[in-house]
Protein backbone atom coordinates (compact mmCIF):
# COMPACT_ATOMS: atom_id res chain seq x y z
CA UNK A 1 0.00 0.00 0.00
CA UNK A 2 1.42 3.24 -0.74
CA UNK A 3 1.39 6.56 1.35
CA UNK A 4 1.21 10.32 0.73
CA UNK A 5 3.38 12.41 3.13
CA UNK A 6 4.09 15.86 4.07
CA UNK A 7 7.16 16.88 5.85
CA UNK A 8 8.26 20.26 7.65
CA UNK A 9 11.23 22.46 8.40
CA UNK A 10 11.43 24.77 10.83
CA UNK A 11 14.11 26.01 9.67
CA UNK A 12 12.78 26.84 6.26
CA UNK A 13 9.45 27.23 6.61
CA UNK A 14 9.18 25.34 4.37
CA UNK A 15 6.59 22.17 3.04
CA UNK A 16 7.80 18.74 0.87
CA UNK A 17 4.84 16.73 -0.66
CA UNK A 18 5.47 13.15 -1.83
CA UNK A 19 4.32 9.82 -2.07
CA UNK A 20 5.95 6.43 -1.64
CA UNK A 21 5.43 2.69 -0.97
CA UNK A 22 8.04 2.39 1.82
CA UNK A 23 8.29 5.55 4.33
CA UNK A 24 10.63 4.57 6.55
CA UNK A 25 12.83 3.90 3.62
CA UNK A 26 11.55 7.12 1.72
CA UNK A 27 12.80 8.83 4.91
CA UNK A 28 15.80 7.86 5.56
CA UNK A 29 16.29 8.91 1.55
CA UNK A 30 15.63 12.42 1.86
CA UNK A 31 17.78 12.45 5.39
CA UNK A 32 20.75 10.77 3.25
CA UNK A 33 20.43 13.00 -0.30
CA UNK A 34 23.36 15.43 -0.32
CA UNK A 35 21.10 17.37 -3.35
CA UNK A 36 17.89 18.65 -4.40
CA UNK A 37 14.83 19.99 -2.19
CA UNK A 38 15.34 18.31 0.55
CA UNK A 39 18.55 18.76 1.49
CA UNK A 40 18.14 21.87 1.95
CA UNK A 41 17.62 21.44 5.71
CA UNK A 42 18.23 18.64 8.15
CA UNK A 43 15.25 19.05 10.23
CA UNK A 44 12.63 17.51 8.68
CA UNK A 45 10.09 15.61 9.93
CA UNK A 46 6.55 14.31 9.43
CA UNK A 47 4.19 16.62 9.11
CA UNK A 48 0.45 14.86 7.58
CA UNK A 49 0.22 11.35 5.93
CA UNK A 50 -2.64 10.11 4.11
CA UNK A 51 -1.98 6.06 4.36
CA UNK A 52 -3.43 2.57 2.97
CA UNK A 53 -3.40 4.18 -0.72
CA UNK A 54 -3.00 2.84 -4.21
CA UNK A 55 0.39 3.64 -5.61
CA UNK A 56 -1.69 5.63 -8.52
CA UNK A 57 -4.50 6.63 -5.90
CA UNK A 58 -1.05 8.14 -3.98
CA UNK A 59 0.51 9.70 -7.09
CA UNK A 60 -2.80 11.31 -8.19
CA UNK A 61 -3.57 13.21 -4.34
CA UNK A 62 -0.12 14.09 -4.13
CA UNK A 63 -0.37 16.18 -7.35
CA UNK A 64 -3.78 17.50 -6.30
CA UNK A 65 -2.17 18.79 -2.96
CA UNK A 66 0.84 20.11 -5.01
CA UNK A 67 -1.45 22.01 -7.36
CA UNK A 68 -3.08 23.61 -4.52
CA UNK A 69 0.27 25.80 -3.50
CA UNK A 70 -1.06 26.82 -0.35
CA UNK A 71 0.17 26.24 3.05
CA UNK A 72 -3.50 26.94 4.43
CA UNK A 73 -4.82 24.10 2.68
CA UNK A 74 -2.04 21.66 3.92
CA UNK A 75 -2.73 22.63 7.67
CA UNK A 76 -6.47 22.38 6.53
CA UNK A 77 -5.83 18.50 5.53
CA UNK A 78 -4.20 18.12 8.75
CA UNK A 79 -7.40 19.63 11.03
CA UNK A 80 -10.21 18.80 8.65
CA UNK A 81 -10.10 14.66 8.21
CA UNK A 82 -12.74 15.30 5.84
CA UNK A 83 -10.72 17.09 3.76
CA UNK A 84 -8.85 13.49 3.41
CA UNK A 85 -11.80 11.45 2.78
CA UNK A 86 -12.84 13.67 0.08
CA UNK A 87 -9.48 13.39 -1.43
CA UNK A 88 -9.54 9.67 -1.02
CA UNK A 89 -12.82 9.09 -2.51
CA UNK A 90 -12.56 11.72 -5.42
CA UNK A 91 -8.87 9.78 -6.72
CA UNK A 92 -9.98 6.09 -5.88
Amino acid sequence: MAIVYILYSDNLDRYYIGSCLDLEQRIQQHILNNKGFTARAQDWKIFFKIINLEYQQAQRIEKHIKNMKSKTYLVNLKKYDEITQELIQKYK
